[in-house]
């Protein structure tokens, strides 16, 4: 994956990983971070470790363009499209804070076509019991 120009797009969780993950190996002509910039090589492996809990962690590429097609009929912007594969919401409750102004923009079975979608297209990460967010690093 090359970064063409660095403010172009947003970046799915996927990507972020995937490009950390080449900069640890040192791949892609990207080099690894040395001892002097050891701030950022502990937030590289700080973000991976991350987002490895995440179901980007089992998500490809072929699952993100799948993904996105099935969201054309929901009128959807880039950045709603984004957050709902980064987050991969569960309950309607989630919907209404991912996608802003929901209640007029979408009505109940779209919102539940729409978590079908969720739980269909995205693939759930290995840990799926536990949030991230939820645990508390010591």
């Amino acid at each position: 994956m090359d970064v063409v120009n660095e403010c172009a797009a947003l970046l799915s969780n996927y990507e972020v990983l995937n490009l950390l993950e080449d900069i640890q190996a040192g791949r892609s002509g990207y080099k690894t971070p040395t001892l002097q910039q050891q701030n950022l090589a502990t937030i590289c492996y700080e973000t991976a470790k991350y987002l490895e809990k995440t179901p980007c962690k089992t998500q490809d590429s072929k699952v993100i363009e799948h993904f996105v097609k099935q969201l054309q009929p929901f009128n959807l912007t880039k950045a709603e499209k984004l957050q709902l594969l980064n987050h991969r919401p569960t309950t309607a409750v989630e919907i209404q804070l991912l996608v802003e102004e929901s209640e007029e923009r979408l009505t109940e079975e779209q919102t539940e076509s729409l978590l079908r979608i969720i739980a269909e297209s995205l693939p759930l990460s290995e840990d799926s019991d536990s949030e991230p967010m939820d645990q508390a690093d010591s």
